[in-house]
């Protein structure tokens, strides 16, 4: 990037409130904030060598370096040993200048993480929460954040932000969460002012799938790609859509909840009630995919369990990897039913599949929904298993707190 100059039409970002196009003020942001991103990226930098991945003179880089080391986002890092009598000073952002910290709620347990703002993850923890009571929602997101921050070595009074992921989602409309009813406590007025009350700390709460695809979208098989669907199956079922390079939540958020979706060959929701077993979850979620596994001689403690147990067999050949190679093409054939529709409305470039029992199907169980998918709709999109490991929902998290964070930190030098 080259210098910012007062000519500029400051394509790099949003006029700050209280600037003006072309003010210095303004123009010190844009390359404060290149400055910021180049380290991000490239790790500890000499002046010379940032002036020269910038495009700042000596003089700019020189005072840059000097104003971000007061405002706290830049430290030095030691020394570089040049030619015979040169040396030079390293540069790096300071890991202090802001924390963040992300949890993945489910019914049995609350798991956490802590990162600092270069995005190195300090410390991972989980609380368990076992039974179906309620409980004091609150006290249990605090104790997982404060458990996540002692072993970080963190003050959870210093995070900067705290990032949800659940499975369900907030109506933006009513601020209650929704499509969530087997977690319990969570449905309570104003969910996220009373979380960010709770903590003292600004909250966001995400949809757990949501999060998956962001992680997708930067660390996996969905990277570089603007449309995809991601479909995540194991005990439940759910989606998410990135359309034109951009997470889809739906006017109530609940875009991608498509456990709910009516489907051909199940119940709907007006034959059995809105939580009776019907629509996409009936025809293809954990339970029922158990169900077609065993009926073809599949064994299995869990879904997961039992369709990496049928892709073994079926690889063995004879009559027992017959019978499971039937099993998996009559699973694949039940989830195409519920992609195909998706698949024609969205247009997608790319299916990732992920979640336990799609992941244990590895390739064979991809390459099989492929081939029925593509029977049932005009676009034809490649299906993928998800490469992303550890914990997507937490990573994706993370990732979303500091994007935000940065966005308000990096911004802080304007005002300075």
């Amino acid at each position: 990037m080259r210098e910012a100059t007062r000519g500029d039409r400051h394509e790099h970002g949003a006029v700050s409130p209280g600037t003006r196009p072309g003010t210095p003020s303004l123009l010190r942001a844009i390359n404060d904030r290149a400055a910021l991103q180049v380290m991000l990226e490239r790790g500890p930098l000499t002046r010379p060598e940032l002036g020269a991945l910038t495009g700042l003179s000596k003089p700019t880089a020189s005072q840059l370096l000097s104003r971000l080391r007061d405002a706290g986002l830049v430290v030095l890092d030691g020394i570089r040993e040049g030619l015979p009598g040169r040396t030079a000073e390293l540069y790096r952002i300071n890991p202090a200048a802001a924390y963040v910290a992300a949890l993945d709620v489910t019914p049995a347990r609350i798991a956490a993480s802590v990162a600092d703002i270069t995005g190195t993850v300090l410390s991972e923890y989980r609380h368990p929460t076992p039974g179906r009571s309620a409980g004091d929602v609150v006290a249990k997101v605090r104790a997982a954040v404060h458990g996540a921050c002692l072993q970080a070595g963190v003050d959870p009074v210093g995070l900067h932000r705290v990032v949800i992921g659940i499975q369900g989602a907030v109506d933006p409309g009513t601020a209650r969460l929704g499509y969530a009813a087997h977690i319990p406590g969570w449905h309570i007025p104003e969910l996220v002012g009373t979380l960010r009350d709770g903590l003292g700390v600004p909250v966001d709460v995400e949809n757990d799938v949501n999060l998956v695809a962001l992680t997708e979208q930067v660390h996996g098989v969905a990277r570089g790609h603007a449309d995809f669907v991601l479909l995540w199956a194991d005990e439940g079922i759910g989606a998410a859509l990135v359309l034109g390079g951009r997470l889809h939540r739906g006017a109530t958020g609940g875009a991608g909840e498509v456990g709910y979706m009516p489907t051909a060959g199940v119940p709907t929701a007006k034959e059995t009630g809105k939580r009776g077993d019907h629509g996409f979850q009936a025809l293809a979620g954990g339970p029922a995919v158990l169900k077609v596994l065993r009926s073809h001689g599949v064994r299995g403690g869990d879904p997961a369990q039992a369709v990496r147990a049928a892709v073994r067999d079926a690889a063995l050949g004879g009559e027992r990897g017959e019978r499971a190679g039937l099993a998996l093409r009559e699973v694949a054939a039940r989830l195409a039913v519920g992609l195909a529709p998706i698949t024609a409305v969205v247009d997608p470039e790319i299916v990732v599949l992920t979640g336990g029992m799609l992941l244990a199907g590895g390739e064979v169980l991809a390459a099989l929904v492929e081939q029925e998918l593509h029977a049932l709709t005009l676009p034809r999109p490649p299906v993928r298993v998800s490469t992303v490991e550890g914990n997507p929902v937490l990573t994706g998290a993370l990732g979303l707190a500091l994007t935000t964070t940065r966005d308000e930190i990096f911004a802080s030098t304007v005002s300075a």
